[in-house]
This record gives C-alpha cells, structure tokens and sequence, in this order.
C-alpha cells in the first residue's frame, strides 16, 4: 500500500493536463499512486495520458458526469491512507506532497490540511485580496462568506470521507465548497504557510466560467 493517492479528475484539457501529472511524478516524495480519471473527454487527453505508462491509472467515464463524479471514481479506486487531489489546471511545487505528509506525521490527530497557493492569470502572477486569506484551524464561519479551501491544496486521511461523504454530484459548480463546509463544521482545516501550489485562472473552461448562477450552488450548499 502506498502512503497517498493522488487524484486528477479532468476533462478536455490535453494541452494542461501532462503538466500536472508531470508536477505529481516530480514530487520529492515518491510513495505514492496517481489516479486520473478521464471525465468523456472528447480530445487528445487518453493518448496523452497513456504516455505516462504504469506511473499513473487512467480510469475513464464513458460520457461526461461532471468534476464530482470524476473526483468520487477516484476516491472510491483509492488505496491509500493520505489522499490529495489535483486539478488538471493546477500543477504543484516539487515539496507538496513531501510537506504535507510530514505535518501528518506530527500531528496525528489532524485530518486535514492544505497548502498556500500561488495564483496565475492568464499567464501572470497575481496578488489574492486579503479576503482570500486563508485562515487556519476552526474556519467555518469565515467560509460561509466565501471558500477559503482550494481543492488543489488538500491533504486529508481517507477516514474523514467516511464520516462527511463523498463530493455531492448534484452540484454542477461549488461541489468543494460543500464538502469544506461539511469538513470544516467538524474539524479543523489546517494550514501549512508554505507556497506548495500554482493555481491557474481565467480559462474558459474553468467552471466559474462555464456554469451561471454560482451563488445557487453556493447557497445550497450552505443550506445543507
């Protein structure tokens, strides 16, 4: 059994998605599995995937069911105690996974953590407003303002899944948000105060592109 799963779900990004997996392969800590699960893609992503070899496992959907659904297949294929979750879009720094590992390692009793990140737009660094500061510890009341937790920046152990559930797939759009809320209503969400993560913006295929009406689903999931 390796100590983490890495999960990617992704869907028609074959010009971002080598890079990520390619972050994942260059990580300093090497026990690891690395799940992408292919969501329909219509275009080049299986044969570029399938140029990893036996590095990663591909799984496929056969028609499109949205980033819940791809991020669920891979949990559910998972066999590791520590899962982490990537974004297609996002690529990680080469100590990511070797940082959050160790803070588990110190402290047994958390179930959570992530990392500070690193935003790019359109293919420049950019400063987050101070709103976006990422609290650490107790942060449920802050989150009902707005998400403080990046998918792309999370460690968790596989048991906290057990007890909040899964990703809702009823949720087109704000799916983390949910599962946050869920999480951090419970537990502490830990921080780790390092720049482990580039997380990329202002694509159109981005889902706060794509989907209307976000604060729906944003209300939803506050409800529930």
């Amino acid at each position: 059994m390796t100590a983490v799963s890495v999960v990617i779900p992704t869907y028609n990004r074959d010009m971002k998605v080598a890079r990520a997996v390619s972050s994942v392969l260059d990580q300093t800590f090497r026990d690891l599995e690395v799940i992408v699960v292919d969501d329909g893609s219509g275009d080049r992503t299986r044969p570029i995937l399938e140029q990893f070899g036996t590095c990663i496992r591909i799984l496929s959907h056969r028609e499109n069911r949205g980033v819940s659904a791809a991020r669920n297949t891979g949990i559910r294929a998972a066999q590791s105690p520590l899962i982490a979750f990537l974004d297609s879009d996002d690529h990680w720094l080469p100590e990511k996974l070797a940082r959050q590992v160790e803070f588990f390692r110190l402290h047994p009793e958390a179930l959570v953590c992530q990392t500070e990140e690193i935003w790019v737009r359109r293919g420049r660094r950019v400063n987050p407003m101070g709103k976006h500061a990422k609290p650490s510890g107790e942060i449920f009341s802050p989150s009902l303002r707005l998400c403080l937790v990046s998918p792309s920046a999370v460690m968790l152990r596989r048991g906290l899944l057990d007890e909040v559930g899964l990703f809702d797939e009823s949720l087109p759009a704000c799916e983390d948000y949910d599962l946050w809320l869920r999480i951090s209503c419970r537990h502490p969400v830990h921080l780790l105060r390092e720049y482990l993560l580039i997380k990329e913006g202002g694509s159109p295929d981005q889902l706060s592109a794509t989907v209307q009406g976000l604060d729906q689903y944003r209300i939803r999931a506050i409800t529930k």
